[in-house]
């Protein structure tokens, strides 16, 4: 880090690292720290956006998960569960808060009486189409601290990071191909 570049927590953590363990090479802790910052402080930003809306992230979520799949933005309860990354027991709740709100519907596929089908209301793709362009506006405002080519950078280190961690997007594109052919 050059002399005139801003600090952050982090430096102030790894200065004192280096003061208690200088024999220690602590450059790990410089980058998983500052994703951990960064995911809490963007976390924080997200919810009070959505709070100016009355939404919570989650709702957020599980509405434009059934948004980005398509119409008719219907999924099973299952897909939905993968595809929003929450378990079934957390999705149960949420789909119910959802529907008292008139945001989502839940049926009995007829063609399979033992699955369950989430989508969107009318109400519900009205209210997501409009968030989503908020948030997008929301996000791109987060990004401003960063020149274009760190916007264009980041995201293939991250991804990069996160394959070798094990996420290749696979078991969620087994499962809506598992769930594609079940319909």
């Amino acid at each position: 880090m050059t002399t005139d570049e801003p600090h952050d927590g982090v430096d102030v953590i790894i200065s004192q690292w280096q003061r208690a363990r200088p024999d220690l090479d602590c450059s790990p802790m410089e980058i998983i720290g500052r994703l951990s910052r960064v995911s809490r402080l963007l976390e924080r930003a997200i919810r009070d956006h959505f709070s100016l809306h009355g939404i919570e992230p989650w709702e957020f979520d599980v509405l434009a998960t059934l948004l980005r799949s398509g119409p008719p933005h219907v999924l099973s309860a299952g897909e939905l569960s993968t595809a929003a990354m929450v378990s079934s027991a957390a999705l149960t709740n949420r789909i119910d808060q959802l529907e008292k709100k008139g945001l989502v519907d839940r049926a009995v596929d007829p063609a399979h009486r033992r699955r369950v089908l989430i989508s969107l209301t009318d109400q519900g793709l009205s209210l997501v189409n409009r968030l989503v362009e908020h948030h997008v506006a929301n996000e791109r405002r987060l990004l401003e601290g960063l020149s274009s080519a760190d916007r264009d950078q980041i995201p293939v280190l991250l991804r990069r990071l996160l394959v070798s961690l094990g996420d290749t997007g696979s078991d969620m594109e087994a499962e809506a191909q598992r769930n594609q052919n079940v319909r």
